[in-house]
């Protein structure tokens, strides 16, 4: 889970850093949808309470991102 919320993360970074030639918005929207799946997973699995509340920290960020996002076409 976490290589895959990395490789969200990258591609969201390539996309931000497109020549805005193509609208990203939905884009940046499926790719942070993704990474809500991934962080919401991984607290699932731990088994440590440490890994809970970064993964409950993680989740609120990418809620604050994805309403962001949301003004971006």
């Amino acid at each position: 889970e976490i290589v895959r919320f990395r490789s969200h993360v990258e591609l969201f970074l390539e996309a931000l850093a497109a020549d805005g030639s193509e609208p990203v918005g939905k884009r940046l929207g499926f790719l942070v949808q993704e990474m809500h799946r991934e962080a919401n997973t991984i607290g699932s699995k731990a088994n440590d309470l440490t890994i809970s509340h970064v993964s409950v920290a993680l989740k609120e960020e990418v809620e604050r991102i994805r309403e962001q996002v949301e003004n971006v076409e």
